[in-house]
């Protein structure tokens, strides 16, 4: 049965005021009752450290009889019973009962705390008297020795008494409190009815999609400022229905023209919204509904899907598709969880890659046949040719011929590392192999009166590396050190981590300015030309340096000051990894 907005808030307001006015009586009552009983234990507790003083020189004494006695005067003119208990437990003196008839009263949780020095209280049924009782017990002390407990006690009853008068005025206040938030809630809710009716059937008619109703009242209050809104809103509404309907338009004719293939997956792995051109990619029909698994069959995107779920970030990797390669971007949407692929066919730009690459292997292998030819028969002709100039212009072709040739070499190391993805890992000393690479280096670092200085931890270094290629990256970091450093020395700090090793190549050379460190990688970039090629530089060494470190899951970084120095830095993993292969 459906029940009408007046009922809702008014019995709403009923349980409200009913639960509030008996928390109210439950609470104060509980609290008061506390209070009280706290207030008469501690009375309770002055009372008994008082009779200590009168009761422990009569004990002291073993005047046991006068102590009885006493107890039992005293009692009955404060109306207070008094018991006074030994350390064993054994009752000595009580103002109610005859302490020989007593049993022991050391298991008494009171007693017990008194015992130990500290001042006990306990409120529970005594099988003495066949009443309830508090209890407040003190021990009686010599030379920091507890020798007997005095314990004062009320009846719960005496207690209760002043609590239940208490309890009738709260319940009547509680009463009466009830009836006038009734009677209030009453009128409040009838106020609150036919202004909130009117708002209810306009907003049934906006549901419909009548945006042209209005509501006024005659109130002056919020009522009338939310129905002054609400046409505001229907208003608002509106406009906002036109321009959304606009824009969902706008928005289906961008995806339906998109060449990218679009794919949004929600929560639970079903497709739901694709375009026309990934229906052309998957070439089939029936998508949506389906789980994307379903879709696309490929291991990789399943397992990129999984990442982006779990990390809440963005991911791009290659797919196989239909014997085509396609650029897979994928992003989270946060707010329904849900994620969405990009599919780029690069098919053709792969190809023009993979050409590309072909081309320059195969055009380094077929230079470096003639290259060779050319450089045998220039040194022939110059051991033959005694003419200075005609020296002079052998030298000039020599030089440039071995220039190419390094040229040629680097191609063919770079290409070879491009193919290449599995290192022939094992474990390498690397103090040992930088000490390697010194001594080939020797004559140069003589000739320049450098200094070469290896820093190192005293225990060995042992990385889990492909020996061959790391020596190659301090072959090049430490031959570009000595070609751009006239005075000063070179310095390779090698260091561990955590997780990682850090290793340092830093020289005292020329330097370079700013716009030259995000460049200095590329292949054939060098920084000063005239250097570079009157020293054999190829410009390819620190690309060859960047994809062995890349190889081997390490990065590598670079600081420079022209005039002072440069620094190249490098974290490799200390742990084995699978490669990973670099792009330039």
């Amino acid at each position: 049965m459906k029940k009408s907005l007046f009922v809702k808030i008014f019995t709403g307001y009923f349980i409200i005021i009913c639960l509030l006015a008996g928390c109210i009586f439950f609470f104060s009552f509980r609290l008061i009752r506390d209070y009280h009983i706290k207030t008469l234990t501690t009375d309770l507790q002055k009372l008994a450290e008082t009779l200590r003083l009168q009761i422990h020189p009569l004990l002291r004494e073993n005047r046991i009889a006068e102590l009885d006695v006493f107890t039992k005067n005293l009692g009955k003119s404060i109306e207070t019973r008094i018991t006074v208990v030994d350390t064993m437990g054994v009752v000595l003196a009580d103002s109610e009962k005859d302490p020989r008839m007593m049993e022991n009263h050391k298991t008494r949780p009171e007693i017990i705390q008194a015992i130990y020095g500290n001042v006990g209280s306990s409120m529970r049924y005594s099988t003495t008297v066949n009443e309830h009782m508090l209890y407040v017990a003190v021990p009686m002390q010599q030379s920091d020795r507890v020798t007997g407990v005095v314990r004062v006690s009320l009846f719960v009853r005496d207690i209760n008494l002043i609590i239940n008068d208490l309890r009738q005025s709260i319940v009547l206040i509680a009463l009466a409190i009830i009836l006038i938030a009734l009677l209030s809630s009453f009128i409040v809710a009838r106020r609150l009815t036919n202004p909130i009716r009117k708002l209810s059937d306009a907003s049934r008619r906006v549901a419909t999609g009548d945006f042209d109703v209005r509501v006024f009242l005659k109130n002056n209050d919020e009522l009338y400022e939310f129905a002054d809104s609400f046409n505001y809103m229907t208003g608002k509404i509106r406009s906002l229905f036109e321009e959304a309907s606009l824009q969902k338009e706008e928005l289906n004719n961008i995806i339906s023209s998109m060449h990218e293939g679009l794919l949004v997956i929600d929560k639970d792995g079903k497709v739901i919204l694709i375009n026309d051109s990934l229906g052309a990619i998957i070439k089939s029909e029936e998508i949506m509904g389906k789980y994307y698994w379903e879709v696309i069959r490929d291991p990789k995107f399943g397992e990129m899907i999984k990442r982006v779920k779990d990390d809440h970030a963005s991911f791009m990797e290659e797919v196989l598709l239909n014997e085509r390669t396609f650029l897979c971007s994928t992003s989270f949407i946060a707010p329904k969880e849900e994620v969405v692929a990009t599919l780029l066919d690069v098919t053709e730009i792969k190809n023009v890659e993979r050409m590309k690459k072909d081309f320059v292997v195969n055009v380094s292998h077929e230079l470096r046949t003639p290259l060779t030819a050319i450089k045998g028969f220039v040194e022939t002709m110059a051991d033959e040719v005694a003419a200075d100039n005609h020296q002079r212009y052998l030298e000039i072709i020599k030089r440039h011929t071995n220039r190419l040739i390094n040229i040629v070499k680097d191609l063919l190391v770079l290409s070879k590392l491009e193919k290449e993805q599995q290192l022939e890992r094992e474990d390498v000393n690397l103090k040992e192999l930088v000490e390697q690479v010194k001594k080939i280096y020797e004559q140069k670092l003589k000739e320049k009166n450098l200094s070469l200085k290896i820093e190192t931890e005293n225990e060995p270094l042992i990385l889990k590396a492909d020996h061959f290629k790391l020596e190659q990256v301090f072959i090049n970091l430490i031959d570009n050190a000595i070609k751009y450093t006239e005075k000063g020395g070179i310095l390779i700090s090698l260091r561990r981590t955590d997780n990682t090793i850090a290793i340092t190549v830093e020289d005292t050379g020329i330097g370079m300015t700013h716009d030259h460190l995000s460049k200095v990688f590329e292949r054939f970039y060098v920084v000063d030309k005239s250097r570079s090629r009157s020293m054999g530089g190829t410009g390819l060494g620190l690309s060859i340096v960047k994809h062995i470190v890349l190889l081997h899951g390490g990065t590598i970084d670079v600081q420079s000051t022209p005039s002072v120095g440069t620094r190249f830095i490098i974290s490799l993993p200390n742990t084995p990894m699978q490669s990973q292969a670099a792009s330039m």
